[in-house]
């Protein structure tokens, strides 16, 4: 069995997951996170610009707290890269879906504010068009970047890193079997984005949330397993 040797790579999956937490559930408790996502865009619009400068703060901690998992992802990548032939394109892409992820949330930061305040403060013709604005912006960075590609491809590499760690017998079984069912569960999630422009197609819930939570555990122990490699 080989030994992977950087063990900061441990500390950053580790920082990473739980540092997502916070940003998390301070959007949970303030904006009603993530259920918010697919109510009126009026309404959404309304409850940003009442919660002030905390949630927009917020939202770029959110979005920052996925750098660490980024240099992990590619910390990892260099340490396996040359142990098998799937490692050097999974990490690409797994590097991609967390900087998608990223970029998509940073809209809440740049963009949606602008939006909110001419929703609140303009007149009729103002507001339509900041909902209109905000309901294409939300499709597409949201939606089809955020959720859509950045999930997936985050999805594909915990799915093939998973198999990986299997097949070199790097950590136990089980936490490989951990990795891929989760990645099969958040993979699911995907039906709710198809629901959003085909409302016929039916959505299995709560895939997305077990899915999303499943992965935050796996990078969790996959994190303190790293840290505890003998170097």
């Amino acid at each position: 069995m080989m030994r992977i040797q950087n063990r900061n790579t441990g500390l950053l999956f580790i920082c990473g997951s739980l540092l997502l937490l916070v940003p998390y559930g301070i959007l949970s408790l303030r904006f009603g996170y993530p259920e918010i996502l697919r109510q009126d865009a009026g309404e959404i619009l309304g409850i940003f610009y009442n919660s002030g400068p905390v949630l927009l703060l917020t939202w770029l901690a959110f979005a920052l707290v996925g750098f660490p998992l980024i240099i992990g992802c590619l910390k990892l990548g260099q340490e396996l890269e040359n142990e098998h032939r799937a490692v050097r394109w999974s990490t690409t892409v797994g590097v991609i879906g967390l900087t998608v992820q990223m970029i998509a949330l940073l809209r809440w930061v740049f963009v949606v504010p602008v939006l909110a305040d001419a929703y609140a403060t303009g007149n009729e013709m103002t507001k339509v068009a900041a909902v209109l604005s905000f309901k294409t912006l939300h499709q597409f960075a949201g939606v089809l970047l955020g959720e859509s590609i950045g999930q997936l491809f985050t999805v594909i590499w915990t799915f093939t890193i998973s198999l990986v760690f299997m097949q070199l017998r790097l950590f136990p079984k089980w936490l490989s079997w951990l990795g891929l069912i989760s990645s099969v569960i958040y993979f699911s999630a995907q039906t709710e984005l198809i629901h959003t422009v085909m409302p016929e197609i039916p959505v299995i819930q709560y895939a997305g949330l077990v899915g999303s939570t499943l992965w935050l555990i796996w990078l969790l122990l996959l994190g303190t397993m790293l840290l505890q490699k003998k170097l």
